[in-house]
């Protein structure tokens, strides 16, 4: 075999066994379904910490992978999810929890959009009167202002009237040039 075969034979050895140079560890799965389902079930009330946006069952953080595997640890010892979870407040604080307990400390986090949205409401309902007041106050006018208009609009159709004609006159004049 030539040397450039030899080269090009060793590259694509290279190319098919680098894929399993730099793939991951597999993340170990319980034995019972069951016991896996109850561990996914508490791992989707609990946030990540890396992420903070995902909880530890959808995210692929080491910290998540890990919280993970301890609450595998505590199912299999017995804890119940109120245990478990009530452990990880108590660990990492209530910004663990994906939705967060109703409390004095979190009412504005519960509350808060709700305020907002009847606040909005009670602003637009007051621009509305106030619209409609002003329109309400600019309806009818009076005896002398509707005469006025009248005879306004009367003068006007008038003048239109007489510049047709007039228009119309000069374009007879020109028609028969």
């Amino acid at each position: 075999m030539s040397s450039l075969k030899k080269v090009l034979l060793l590259l694509m050895l290279v190319l098919l066994i680098s894929p399993l140079a730099i793939a991951k560890e597999a993340v170990p799965m319980a034995m019972d379904p069951v016991l896996e389902k109850q561990v996914n079930e508490i791992s989707s009330e609990l946030r990540c910490l890396v992420c903070q946006n995902q909880t530890i069952a959808d995210s692929h953080a080491e910290l998540a992978i890990d919280l993970k595997n301890q609450v595998r640890n505590m199912v299999k010892s017995g804890q119940t999810q109120d245990e478990i979870v009530d452990y990880m407040v108590q660990r990492y604080g209530d910004f663990v929890r994906y939705r967060p307990a109703f409390k004095a400390t979190t009412m504005m986090l519960w509350l808060g959009p709700f305020l907002l949205l009847l606040i909005g409401l009670t602003v637009l309902v007051i621009n509305l009167r106030k619209r409609t007041a002003v329109v309400k106050d600019d309806g009818d006018l009076s005896l002398e202002e509707s005469e006025r208009l009248k005879t306004l609009l009367e003068s006007e159709s008038g003048q239109q009237a007489s510049s047709q004609n007039a228009s119309q006159q000069k374009n007879n004049g020109e028609d028969k040039l």
